[in-house]
């Protein structure tokens, strides 16, 4: 986990190599800082040398400015490495999302994406910065004046290996105890990001239903349950404090207590005990060495959070996608047909029973093919195997005669449009939105494009027009003026095959004749696929496929289907009673 993690630092590598070295000539100088204070106080103030004092007093002064520049580069270096290590960790993660199939995007929510390039992805930034500069200054800290404690007075010194075992056992048990938790919070964190996202995307349903305060409640259960786990792990991080003093101040009584007795027993003679230089050197040491095992044990917090953070981050980076594009891709498309060869098609491996069974249908080049049938019938799962959204279980689906599974996915997405049940607008112009579909597209192709969609009148009556600015998910335009633009933005891609998922179930029964008549007449060439509820929509169809749990249930023309086809007539009838009443 972490070679893997480390991979992502990349051109953030000089920083991150030049932060430990930086923090050795900062460490080094201040070891040194408390040995040249013994000697000014032993060698110039003691006996009143000010030639001594002089000396001294310089050598401290180049020493702390050494040390001082050695800091500030040293957290300069380390802000910008896992800055840029943070940033190439979101980009990573968010290009490989991109890549992900469907399949691979059900088996995360989109709340935990999120909480996952967000909080997550901070937490690892935070440990990386503390493990550049705190893991590396930490234990050079506590070696070089380890050292230097030794080189005063060895047997005194001793007096720290006491606290070692404490302190690192005390580490181990509130690792181990927390870490759990902490990782039990990070899920529970995108239970809370589902509901705010939900309650948000939701809300004017909560409103109408006057549910805020069930949604509330709903809220306010899983804030607890983090707020429950959150205080559980820091009672048990709230130990580690107080042993980290207790060390520190027991060690500091002890060093003083036999400092001074060394002293009075040698009367205050170097040569026979310690100088009052020494012991106040001796207690800086002891300082020094126990605040850098206090900087051990928050490099372990850090890691305790981050450990669970990083888990979740390599579990996004180590999932590959399942739809991929062969070696020797097939690039072009030939034309517009699809052929369904016994196609099965499961989205659970292990599913009992096929959302779609036995489908074998022949779909000529340019034709105009309706899909009729009722909910859960799988309509939507059969189309998207066309651009191979998902891959089947057993046949195949072919376009333009070849597998799906043998082009290149960019050029096969380039070939199929397709305008989805749930239309998508982004946060932009109306001309940018059209321009997803391409965006080199000439400002009289986007209008061609808006007048077969019937788009173009209801866009002109705009102050802006075109450049009128669409809110995030179109919530500034109703359901049918977002279905033409979602279907004009599809137009734009010049697709071999085009495909509308109950794309005009919004707009009106004129304009949705207005848009197949245009079809019919600007894009004969293109095969058109349309999922519909309204018989009428799809009743001039070339050939009408009606779906039944899954199978087809028979498949030609209206009056094809009216003469043999009871499903057809059921719903056909259904339709059209009201309107043979009146």
């Amino acid at each position: 986990m972490i070679k893997k993690l480390a991979s992502h630092v990349r051109e953030y590598k000089k920083q991150a190599i030049a932060t430990p070295l930086f923090m050795v000539g900062e460490v080094s100088m201040e070891t040194v800082i408390p040995l040249v204070m013994s000697y000014l106080i032993d060698r110039g103030i003691t006996p009143g040398d000010m030639g001594q004092i002089w000396l001294y007093g310089l050598i401290l002064l180049l020493t702390a400015m050494i040390s001082l520049f050695s800091g500030v580069m040293s957290g300069r270096m380390a802000a910008v490495s896992s800055a840029g290590f943070a940033r190439n960790l979101r980009h990573d993660m968010y290009y490989t999302i991109q890549e992900y199939s469907f399949s691979n995007i059900d088996k995360f929510s989109t709340s935990s994406i999120i909480t996952r390039l967000t909080t997550d992805v901070t937490n690892v930034q935070n440990a990386f910065q503390m493990i550049l500069r705190m893991a590396v200054r930490a234990p050079m800290t506590l070696i070089f004046s380890m050292i230097m404690a030794m080189t005063i007075n060895a047997r005194i010194s001793m007096v720290f290996l006491l606290a070692l075992p404490v302190l690192g056992g005390g580490i181990y048990l509130i690792m181990t105890r927390t870490h759990p938790i902490f990782r039990r919070v990070f899920k529970t964190y995108d239970k809370l990001n589902n509901v705010v996202q939900e309650n948000l995307h939701g809300i004017r349903v909560v409103k109408n239903f006057v549910r805020e305060d069930y949604e509330v409640e709903k809220f306010n259960g899983i804030s607890e349950s983090i707020y429950r786990d959150f205080t559980k792990a820091e009672k048990q991080l709230a130990f580690m404090n107080p042993l980290m003093m207790i060390c520190i101040y027991t060690c500091t009584l002890l060093i003083s207590w036999l400092g001074a007795r060394a002293i009075i027993a040698s009367g205050n003679n170097p040569e026979l005990g310690m100088t009052n230089g020494q012991l106040m050197s001796l207690i800086t040491y002891v300082i020094q060495i126990l605040s850098s095992l206090m900087m051990v044990s928050f490099v372990f917090l850090m890691i305790i959070m981050s450990r669970a953070s990083a888990q979740r981050i390599v579990e996004v980076l180590d999932e590959k996608s399942d739809i991929t594009s062969p070696e020797k891709a097939v690039t072009e498309i030939r034309d517009g047909s699809v052929d369904f060869d016994h196609v099965h098609f499961s989205y659970a491996s292990r599913s009992e029973r096929d959302t779609l069974s036995d489908i074998d249908l022949h779909i000529p080049s340019g034709a105009v093919a309706g899909i009729l049938g009722g909910t859960g019938s799988g309509k939507s799962t059969l189309v998207q195997l066309i651009p191979r959204l998902y891959d089947v279980s057993s046949g195949a689906v072919r376009v333009g005669g070849v597998d799906t599974r043998d082009y290149d996915l960019t050029a096969l997405r380039d070939g199929v449009a397709m305008v989805l049940q749930k239309n998508e607008l982004f946060s932009g112009t109306i001309r940018d939105n059209l321009r997803w579909g391409n965006e080199h597209a000439t400002d009289e192709e986007i209008e061609e494009a808006c007048r077969l969609a019937q788009a173009d009148p209801f866009i002109r009556e705009f102050p802006d027009g075109y450049d009128t600015w669409i809110e995030q998910g179109g919530t500034n335009v109703s359901g049918g003026q977002k279905q033409r633009l979602c279907i004009a933005r599809a137009l734009l891609k010049k697709p071999k095959i085009l495909i509308l998922d109950d794309s005009t179930s919004a707009v009106d029964t004129k304009t949705d004749a207005l848009i197949r008549a245009g079809f019919r007449s600007f894009i004969p060439e293109t095969t058109k696929i349309i999922i519909a509820q309204r018989v009428s929509s799809v009743q001039d169809a070339d050939m009408i496929i009606v779906l039944d749990g899954g199978a087809v249930a028979d498949c030609g023309t209206h009056e094809e289907l009216l003469a043999r086809c009871e499903i057809y007539r059921e719903v056909y009838e259904s339709q059209t009673k009201g309107g043979e009443d009146e």
